[in-house]
């Protein structure tokens, strides 16, 4: 009589995480980031979600609350929900919270950078002082939310430079590097930009979730 075999147990299901954007510049950007996870990263139009987002807040921190706790109700997935900004210093902190509808709502990145030079064409060097900040929620259903921020100092550029990247990144420069964040290859933005800051910290919570599964 042969052993009987125990037959092999089936595979895990693969942990879904969601990020809750339409922008497949800041989905790509997060799918590089998050690429060493045991997880797979869809957005809202993979699951089926195509009407605009409002972000009806005036903080950061509140609209990524907001966004993650939403859509992890609504889906039932991990949800990673982001809200960034370009905080000017002449011009009191705008962008900010507006970045992505400084210019109207149906203006592209050339529109909004071509706003901002325009406010900008008489601050002298020293005053174009500016950061962009990126503050990560990430959400289970049923539960608060986990927020964490990065941030990375610049000053804003006389002219845009550079083909890398998207929104405000032409204009953003960055002294120690002596480039503009669109100057930068992919690869070297994710180890500097505020949203790579903020996707380490995230990342580091996904770890503690995923192993207490």
């Amino acid at each position: 009589m042969s052993a009987r075999t125990t037959p092999p147990l089936p595979p895990k299901p693969e942990r879904l995480l969601l990020i809750a954007t339409h922008n497949p510049g800041k989905r790509r950007e997060l799918t590089a980031l998050l690429s060493d996870l045991p997880v797979k990263l869809v957005d809202l139009l993979d699951v089926g979600i195509s009407e605009a987002i409002v972000e009806p807040y005036e903080r950061l921190e509140d609209n990524a609350r907001w966004k993650a706790m939403r859509y992890a109700e609504r889906t039932g997935l991990w949800t990673l929900a982001d809200d960034s900004g370009l905080e000017i210093d002449a011009l009191g902190g705008a962008p900010g919270v507006h970045s992505a509808r400084f210019a109207g709502p149906d203006a592209d990145d050339l529109v909004r950078i071509r706003k901002v030079l325009e406010l900008m064409a008489d601050v002298p060097w020293p005053q174009r002082t500016a950061r962009f900040r990126c503050v990560i929620a990430l959400a289970r259903p049923g539960e608060p939310p986990v927020l964490v921020e990065g941030r990375i100092e610049g000053y804003i550029a006389f002219e845009p430079r550079g083909t890398y990247g998207f929104g405000y990144d032409p204009i953003f420069y960055i002294p120690e590097l002596g480039k503009t964040m669109a100057e930068l290859p992919p690869a070297m933005k994710n180890q500097i930009s505020h949203r790579a800051r903020a996707a380490r910290k995230a990342r580091e919570i996904l770890k503690r979730w995923l192993a207490g599964e």
